[in-house]
């Protein structure tokens, strides 16, 4: 048997879709599994033992016609006997539509439901911790007869030589590994899904008035400037703690680096994800515009997430998602760092605390 599934785009889409492969294998386990994704997100799932081959999609093959073609080909030629179809969108919609598989499946969309075989309607409202992504995409293994299947969660596999790297960037930082150490994802995908530096600051100086304690900031090269800003605005004894020099040069280095740390606070999205599937604990700050019972991943003590509908839920009534992500910007100056401070001290209490939290 030959079961592909397509998860295209984000890294925490694909990092969550992988789950499935787990309860795949267990129960077929001489089956072959494809796992069809881009390039860029190879980083989340590489090294995962329940995945026999990747299929790295051409780059843009949602804007050009020739990369999607291509794509629609190597599927087909493949001959699977079953496609999951985790991303659902007008691209995997063709790759699906042209495949000759006899078994397909994906979420139900009423414009989309002829391609597929078994069209599943998703939940609104997640029914366990596991959130609605999870929970979701659990779902499309349901035409696959599996009774009840036990709770899988994310994971990364690092090798020894990806942590061995990351141990000798921090010693040659001369990190002190004994002091907690956390991973500040200071920068979301873009301005709508980043909390404002100023406030952002606010954390950091929180944080470093709590505890002793070093810093990393997740950022790419092409933020550097915006990370000046931010260090900027932290007092001099914040500014202290926060080793900027010392960035995850890769993907998979920055997931190693994050390996090594105490736990990650800010910004919802990938590294927060990344963090979870290698048990680092997580303090999550959403973007208005991103529902929080998608993604708040097995939330419980270890793994915490604010949201500016938890203090203001009435600026939330009656918004649709696209007005509320019109808005983004200006929620987020609503959402002040006091909002959450106390749940923030009683996360941090946890890690080596100096003062009474």
């Amino acid at each position: 048997m030959k079961i592909l599934i397509l998860q295209p785009k984000m890294i925490g889409d694909v990092l969550t879709s992988s789950i499935l492969f787990e309860i795949l294998r267990k129960e077929f386990p001489d089956a072959d599994l494809h796992y069809a994704i881009n390039k860029n997100t190879l980083a989340v799932v590489e090294g995962n033992p329940f995945i026999d081959e990747f299929i790295i999609l051409d780059t843009d093959f949602n804007g050009k016609k020739s990369n999607l073609v291509n794509n629609i080909r190597r599927v087909r030629k493949n001959k699977y006997d079953v496609i999951i179809d985790a991303y659902g969108k007008l691209s995997t919609n063709f790759i699906t539509l042209f495949s000759s598989c006899p078994i397909t499946i994906s979420k139900f969309k009423w414009y989309t439901s002829f391609i597929y075989k078994y069209p599943i309607t998703y939940y609104d409202i997640p029914k366990t911790n596991a959130g609605l992504a999870i929970e979701n995409r659990l779902q499309l293994l349901e035409p696959m007869n599996f009774g009840l299947i036990s709770k899988v969660k994310p994971k990364i596999y690092l090798s020894a030589a990806d942590r061995e790297q990351a141990l000798q960037q921090l010693n040659e930082h001369n990190i002190d590994l004994n002091k907690p150490l956390f991973m500040i994802s200071a920068m979301g995908s873009n301005d709508i899904k980043s909390y404002p530096l100023d406030y952002m600051s606010q954390i950091l100086d929180l944080v470093a008035d709590r505890i002793e304690c070093n810093m990393l900031l997740n950022y790419i090269p092409d933020q550097q400037p915006l990370m000046t800003i931010l260090v900027s605005k932290c007092k001099e004894s914040t500014r202290d703690r926060i080793k900027v020099d010392l960035y995850g040069k890769s993907l998979r280095n920055f997931i190693a680096l994050t390996s090594y740390c105490t736990a990650l606070i800010g910004n919802e999205g990938g590294a927060v994800n990344m963090a979870k599937a290698i048990d680092v604990p997580t303090f999550t700050i959403f973007s208005p515009w991103i529902m929080k019972d998608d993604w708040n991943i097995f939330e419980d003590h270890k793994n915490v997430s604010v949201h500016l509908k938890d203090y203001k839920p009435k600026l939330f009534a009656n918004q649709d998602g696209k007005a509320i992500k019109k808005s983004a910007l200006q929620l987020y100056k609503l959402f002040e760092p006091h909002y959450f401070e106390d749940q923030l001290k009683r996360f941090l209490k946890q890690f080596k605390n100096h003062q009474d939290a």
